[in-house]
């Protein structure tokens, strides 16, 4: 046995499924090992592809999604999507080729230093500098991937330490506790919230990572206190839900400002501040917050909590709410806008115009998919649309980049939500330019056998940027480009195109779609002047009491 081979059964131990990557020189002996194991490859068509998998694998299983490159550019092109993990609390463990130990000294072909290079966007990230330290790298690998807040890890693995001989085993991957919150901080929790008048619950991914979600709609239903997500918390709480209010995260005045601005207690639960700056909702500091989640609160100006419950969320809920009284308080104010919140989402319900208005599209979309259908949302003008209007009945049914907020994720991470959930409608939602970023990897797609929709919000430009030009500086540049024939590119590849011609097209267009064997591509025209015409809306909200 050698290095490789204990290394891929280390990986095996661990209950490893898939890995994605590129195969290469310098990994040669990792792909043999893998061949003769358990676990499947998938060769994606790019290495950011590959991590953005692995990326989305570890954000909906909690288990580390594995990707492999080899050194050097297939190193570089990975760290997108190990970025993009590490800041949103997804676990993932990336493996690179390296040259081997006595070609490091010296100027080398393709030779960087990548535990250096990684080190930034990593949680830990290491080199096997010798055959016998495979097992306790692995298992330290994936431990500190997946204990909270979950990210990224790396291992280097030199080409001649995979082909040495080695002796060991997998290491026994143990069990973790539960830690529960002091009594204290509890009791002084339970005490403000029994005190407060117009409390508001803000909560974001940790309370999904936790599977905190019943234990949290028990929460604010026995307090009646309104719910407020971020856009990773998505479908903690049902949006049918008569206490939720949806939505926070844009960096625009919307209905929850309001809310924001006339609460007196936050509650934030499982919330992270990289999810949505507390300086958007809390600019003055000023507003009182209650910190519930497993780690302790980042430091922030904007965030600094009158008490923090660190622990199990769900046992921390349980225990604050058998110990807040609210029955003489009056309703917070929060709830008084969710009449308003609904009349703006539903008023979109029978709108013909066209090319399709994003938040027309949107609504469509939601009829369509079920409770338990994914959406996997990439990065532009129309992920500012879909976390606003886009809502859940479940978690992890509507994944965004947040943190990093990269684009190009949606098609690779429609792979992964396929391959973990191959009974689900899975539709990625993308604009024409992220579409372009990674539009190879329906070719993977198609070959794995993972059929999904594709559905691109095609404006010929970067509409996001463009938005944001013309809010700042009243002008637009550098932001128009030309397309293909999308639907000519998707049959190219073997797979289903179809283009949306009128507005009432799109329901049975996407049904079509859903139903094939294959992947399937929907181009369809949008309209984003409704994106400045929101802006001025926004602008003009006043919040009344």
């Amino acid at each position: 046995m050698n290095t490789a081979e204990l290394l891929i059964r280390c990986l095996e131990n661990e209950g490893v499924r898939y890995i994605f990557g590129l195969p290469g020189e310098e990994n040669l002996h990792v792909l043999e090992a893998i061949k003769n194991s358990s676990i499947q490859f998938i060769t994606t068509r790019h290495e950011q592809g590959a991590a953005f998998m692995a990326d989305v694998y570890g954000r909906l299983t909690g288990q580390a999604g594995v990707c492999l490159s080899t050194l050097g550019p297939g190193a570089t092109n990975l760290m997108t999507g190990v970025a993009d993990a590490n800041l949103d609390g997804a676990p993932l463990v990336a493996i690179t080729g390296q040259v081997g130990t006595d070609r490091m000294h010296i100027e080398s072909h393709q030779y960087l230093d990548l535990v250096a290079m990684f080190n930034p966007v990593t949680k830990w990230n290491t080199q096997i500098v010798r055959p016998s330290i495979a097992p306790e790298v692995v298992r330290r690998a994936f431990k500190v991937a997946q204990t909270e807040k979950p990210g990224a890890v790396h291992i280097d693995v030199p080409e001649n330490i995979a082909a040495m001989p080695a002796i060991g085993e997998p290491l026994s991957k143990g069990h973790l506790e539960k830690t529960f919150a002091s009594f204290r901080s509890i009791e002084q929790a339970a005490q403000l919230i029994s005190e407060a008048k117009n409390p508001l619950i803000l909560v974001g991914n940790g309370a999904i990572r936790a599977n905190a979600s019943p234990a949290l709609i028990e929460f604010a239903t026995n307090l009646n206190i309104p719910v407020v997500n971020s856009f990773m918390g998505k479908g903690v709480i049902p949006y049918t839900h008569p206490l939720a209010l949806w939505a926070v995260g844009l960096q625009l005045r919307d209905f929850i400002t309001c809310a924001f601005e006339q609460s007196d207690l936050i509650i934030a639960i499982g919330y992270d501040l990289i999810e949505y700056s507390p300086k958007k909702w809390n600019p003055s500091g000023k507003t009182p917050i209650v910190h519930i989640a497993a780690i302790p609160a980042e430091i922030d100006s904007s965030y600094i909590p009158l008490v923090e419950v660190v622990g199990d969320i769900s046992d921390s809920l349980s225990e604050i709410t058998q110990r807040s009284n609210r029955s003489d308080k009056p309703e917070a104010f929060a709830l008084s806008l969710r009449d308003d919140i609904r009349a703006d989402y539903e008023q979109y319900a029978n709108d013909e115009g066209f090319p399709i208005k994003p938040q027309k599209l949107i609504y469509d979309l939601r009829q369509v998919m079920g409770e338990e259908d994914i959406v996997i949302c990439d990065v532009g003008a129309h992920k500012m649309w879909m976390a606003r209007h886009y809502h859940c009945d479940r978690p992890n049914t509507c994944l965004i980049s947040n943190g990093f907020a990269a684009m190009g994720i949606a098609i690779p991470g429609a792979i992964a939500a396929k391959l973990v959930a191959p009974q689900q409608k899975v539709v990625a939602v993308t604009g024409d330019g992220g579409f372009m970023m990674n539009c190879q990897e329906l070719e993977t797609a198609l070959r794995v056998g993972t059929p999904f929709v594709t559905i691109i919000f095609n404006d010929g430009g970067y509409g996001l940027i463009e938005w944001k030009q013309q809010n700042q500086l009243g002008t637009s540049a550098f932001v128009k480009f030309g397309n293909p024939d999308f639907v000519k590119f998707a049959e190219s590849m073997g797979l289903k195109g179809y283009r949306v011609e009128s507005t009432a097209d799109f329901i049975p267009t996407l049904k079509t779609a859903l139903e094939q064997d294959v992947p399937s591509v929907i181009d369809c025209p949008v309209d984003y002047r409704e994106n400045l015409r929101f802006t001025q809306k926004a602008g003009e909200l006043n919040c009344t009491i």
